[in-house]
Order: structure tokens, then C-alpha cells, then sequence
């Protein structure tokens, strides 16, 4: 809704605040309800995008709906940031009215909270009154009272960023803001009572239907079915608990089918695979993930809904299929494997390493390695294989993909070599000494077992989190995050330390030494560039230590 001035409000404006204050009142159901109340403030209020933040029974807020991003509404939606997080947001920033408004110049300090958080992108201000990409604007809303008014318990938030005519409303814009706000709390709170109601009924028919003969033939079908089935509540804030199970689905999982209603399959998917549930639709959505067992262990199922409704009107349930894939599923993991692996040492391949690399930079080439990365990521929903690396999610800013994923923290270097306390990804590209020699006088049985031997201690001296590849013959690459200039030496120091040790091959103790060119990765450059500069310097290196200090015996 463009800014305009009072009384010469147009009328196609209040008729678009009508209709979209009539839509969210005759949603359905509470999702419903809490998705009109974003597409109105989109489509009445002229704001690009439009966030509701519910309050759930634990106190934080959850992103319950989005409007204007299909890419944003995929990434936040149904993330929560904490309740302290929130009451510090709405006790700053300008008051205007009910509304909250934080300029930029304030804001910046709530950049790494834990509130999810999207903003379009733009140019600064030009003048005064113009709106900033990072200004924020909330409206709270609060349920009704039983006099009409405001109870003061806050249900949820608005969330709107950039007006499309990129100006900070006016006083008419704020107005119905404001009362769009008030609206939008009666549609919410009347929407959780109908939900109330609808389960209080789901319950009701639930044990009518014990009396019904048709009831006898969908539990012989449901209870002896061989694979698993389980119903489920579907809405409502009970929404995915597991009502009941077949014999077939607790003997999977070890469970009794008094403990699984207990539990809803967000609780027993393995933490990995939770974005995967979430990205399952709820309206014959199909996933495959890990279930937890009663002894800690996972499966891997095929799951599958179906959404089973009593009556036109009437309550909805989910039907949960779930199929045991763990053969399969392990056969195509080890496939996975073998294809990033090097088969003689067991660390990360040539191809593995340029993968885990490009997904760290900003731009992933399009080469082979990326290809092969993309189709695991495909195969694997982005988790069995492939380590984040330590991405975030930063919604703070304008977000583009980087790499193939949506979030993305810049990976910078040290200035010019010299330890400005820079933090970086350190690339220690590793070449061994005299390996050659060793082949030639013992054999190649002997070699391999140097490889083996070397691979161990370079894979005992990293963190937890580095990477440690084979690049191919006596040459092995680490990948190490979070390093100055004097780490990345000193890694490299006793690193070297570790390998001039001797080994025994063949039963015979011998020593190789090893050389060390310590790169960086940042953001702008490929995989093969990163890689390229290290080795460089692992050349200059080797030739600025005499030979006979290369390798130690």
C-alpha cells in the first residue's frame, strides 16, 4: 500500500485492506490463517516481504508463514528464535504508535542473534526518509481482550521489510500496520480455537469410530500390513505426534507401541535428516531418512504420507508409510564412498577434496568434481556426505548462493604472508622426500605401506573437522579452518615432525621426509587455483632446504 495522505486515502487501498483482512478471518485452519495474514501485508500493505513470528507454548517464536520470497519462505520457515532474543527487539529501536521500527544504525547489534532473519537487498539512502536493506520493522500482535481490546499476552510478531515505494511509511501506512496487527491477532486466536475445537472432535470421532464395522477392516489392513504404518495428527500445535502404530513399525524401530505415541517423527529423525523431514509436504510428501531405535542406532526408511480425512469439513489425519531401506541405502553409501575415497589410504580423493573445497568459496567451478559433488548432494540430501564446514545461516544481509549453498561465510587469508591475525582456511599441501627411493629399493608393498603409515599420523595430528586427501601418489593436501600464519607453521612443523619418524615397511624401518607449502583459500578464487598456490609454495620450499635436510636416515 503506497504511502498516502489523510483524508485522501483511495479507496481501491481500503478495499484491498478488506479483502485482505476478510481472507485471513475465513481461513480454515490456523496455518491458513497465518498464511493469509503474510500474503495481506504483501498484497494490501505493499511491503515486498512479510514474516509472522508465532509464540509457542515454550515462550520462543517460531517463522510459522512468509510472503514475497519462495527462497527465504524454504530457508526460515519454521526455524524459532529465543523469547529473550525477541523482548530485546521489541524493548528498542522507535516507537511508533504499536509498531517498532529500528533504523539500521541501531540494528546492526542484533545481526548475530537467534532470530531467523531475511532481508531484501539495495542500495544505501539517498535522503532522508528513504528505507535502509537493513532497517527493521515489527508489528506486535496481542490477544484480544475480553472488552474488545488488547489482553497485553503477545501472540506473535509481524515482520515487513522494504516498502515497494522504498520510503518508511507514513502515518496513514502506519495506521494499518497497526490495525492490520489488531486483525490479524483476532484471526489467530480465533483460528487456535477452532484447532481446539477440531481436535477436541478428532477425539470424539475417534472413539466413535471404534463402533463403526468399517474401523474392523482398516485395523486388520493397517495392524498385519508387512512395512510400517503409523497415523498421525496433522495441524494444530500437536502437529506430526504419532497416535498410533502397527506391530511391523515398532518391531523396526524396538519401540512398544505405548512409548512411540510419545514421540512424533521430528523426534526420532536423525538430527541431520531434519531438514529433510521438513522439506517433506506434509500432502503426500516422500522422504528417505534415519529413524532412531531403542538402542541408539538408525535405520534408514523410505517415508511416505498420505492425508486421510473423516468428513468434507471434518479433521485430517496423516497415514505415515514407512519402508525399511537400510540394505539399499547402505550399498549406495558405500558406492559414495569408494567414489571419494582413495582406495589405499582411506582418506578423501582428489576429486572428494576439490568438492569440499569449492563449497567453501564463493563460486564453485563447474567441473567434474563439482558434478560428481552435485549429484551425491542430490542423492544424499546434503548431509550424508559432504561436512558444512562451518557455514552459518546469516539472513542479515542480502543472500545469494554461493557454491551451491544458500549459506555462506567469506573465507579470507592473511595479508601478504604476514600474521595479522587473520583467521583463515589454510591449505598445507604435502609432498614426500625420498618416497621415490623407497619404491625403487624395497618395492611398491613397501611404498604402499609408507602411504598407509603416513596417511594415519597426518590424519592423528588435525582436528576434528579437518580434512586430510590423498591428491595422488606421495602427494597428500590438509584442509584446516580457523588458522592465523604462525598455526598453519607450526601445524606444518609438526606435521613434518610426525612423518620423519621411522616406519616400518617390509619389515624394515625406513624414513621419509616431507616438504610443506602452506596456502590459503579465499573467496574469488576455484578449487585448482587454491590448490595450485600451495603447491607452488610447497616447491619453493623444497628447494630452499638443501637436499640431504629433506628427509631424515
Amino acid at each position: 500500500m503506497e504511502t498516502e495522505s489523510e483524508p485522501y486515502v483511495r479507496l481501491a487501498s481500503l478495499r484491498q485492506l478488506h479483502q485482505a483482512m476478510a481472507d485471513m478471518n475465513k481461513a480454515r485452519s490456523l496455518a491458513d490463517t497465518l498464511q493469509a495474514v503474510a500474503d495481506g501485508v504483501v498484497q494490501a500493505l505493499g511491503y515486498e516481504l512479510a514474516c509472522v513470528n508465532l509464540v509457542r507454548p515454550d515462550g520462543d517464536l517460531v517463522v510459522a508463514a512468509f510472503a514475497g520470497n519462495q527462497a527465504a519462505e524454504a530457508l526460515i520457515t519454521g526455524r524459532a528464535g529465543s523469547r529473550e532474543s525477541w523482548d530485546r527487539r521489541l524493548g528498542m529501536g522507535q516507537q511508533w504508535g504499536d509498531l517498532i521500527f529500528i533504523p539500521h544504525s541501531e540494528g546492526w547489534v542484533l545481526d548475530d542473534d537467534d532470530v531467523p532473519q531475511w532481508y531484501t537487498d539495495g542500495p544505501a539512502p539517498r535522503f532522508e526518509g528513504e528505507w535502509h536493506p537493513s532497517d527493521r520493522l515489527f508489528a506486535p500482535m496481542y490477544a484480544p481482550g475480553p472488552q474488545g481490546g488488547s489482553s497485553g499476552e503477545l501472540i506473535g510478531v509481524l515482520s515487513v521489510d522494504r516498502p515497494r515505494n522504498g520510503r518508511h511509511p507514513g502515518a496513514w501506512g502506519r495506521e494499518a500496520l497497526q490495525m492490520y496487527a489488531f486483525q490479524a491477532a483476532i484471526a489467530v486466536s480465533n483460528a487456535r480455537l477452532r484447532s481446539n475445537m477440531q481436535r477436541a472432535l478428532v477425539r470424539l470421532e475417534r472413539d466413535q469410530q471404534a463402533l463403526r464395522a468399517s474401523e474392523e477392516s482398516f485395523r486388520q489392513a493397517f495392524e498385519y500390513a508387512p512395512s510400517g504404518m503409523a497415523i498421525a495428527e496433522m495441524g494444530g500445535d500437536q502437529h506430526g505426534r504419532i497416535l498410533r502404530t502397527n506391530d511391523a513399525l515398532c518391531r523396526l524401530l524396538g519401540r512398544p507401541a505405548s512409548a512411540m505415541r510419545r514421540y512424533a517423527f521430528s523426534d526420532l529423525v536423525h538430527p541431520e535428516d531434519i531438514g529433510t523431514l521438513l522439506r517433506t509436504s506434509a500432502e503426500g510428501g516422500r522422504a528417505e531418512l534415519r529413524l532412531g531405535r531403542r538402542d541408539g542406532s538408525y535405520v534408514w526408511v523410505s517415508l511416505r504420507n498420505s492425508v486421510v480425512a473423516d468428513a468434507a469439513d471434518g479433521p485430517r489425519f496423516l497415514l505415515t508409510h514407512v519402508e525399511d531401506i537400510e540394505d539399499r541405502k547402505r550399498h549406495e553409501l558405500q558406492l559414495a564412498h569408494r567414489a571419494s575415497h582413495d582406495s589405499l589410504t582411506g582418506l578423501p580423493n582428489s576429486a572428494e577434496l576439490r568438492s569440499r573445497l569449492a563449497a567453501r568459496l564463493c563460486q564453485r567451478p563447474q567441473s567434474p568434481h563439482a558434478a560428481v559433488a552435485d549429484a551425491m548432494d542430490a542423492a544424499y540430501g546434503g548431509s550424508a556426505v559432504f561436512d558444512s564446514g562451518g557455514h552459518t545461516f546469516d539472513f542479515g544481509a542480502a543472500a545469494e548462493p554461493y557454491g551451491g549453498f544458500d549459506h555462506h561465510v567469506h573465507a579470507v587469508a592473511p595479508e601478504d604472508g604476514r600474521d595479522d591475525g587473520t583467521k583463515g582456511l589454510a591449505v598445507l599441501f604435502c609432498d614426500l622426500d625420498g618416497f621415490k627411493s623407497i619404491n625403487d629399493r624395497f618395492g611398491h608393498n613397501a611404498g604402499d605401506a609408507v602411504l598407509i603409515e603416513v596417511a594415519r599420523r597426518l590424519s592423528g595430528g588435525v582436528r576434528d573437522g579437518d580434512t586430510v586427501a590423498r591428491l595422488g601418489g606421495d602427494e597428500f593436501v590438509i584442509l584446516a579452518n580457523g588458522l592465523g600464519l604462525a598455526d598453519a607453521q607450526d601445524l606444518a612443523a609438526r606435521l613434518r615432525g610426525e612423518i620423519i619418524q621411522p616406519i616400518r615397511a617390509e619389515g624394515r624401518a625406513v624414513r621419509v621426509g616431507a616438504s610443506f607449502g602452506i596456502g590459503w583459500a579465499h573467496c574469488g578464487m576455484t578449487a585448482d587455483e587454491v590448490l595450485k598456490s600451495a603447491d607452488e609454495r610447497m616447491y619453493v620450499e623444497k628447494r630452499s632446504r638443501p637436499k640431504q635436510h629433506r628427509r631424515a636416515g
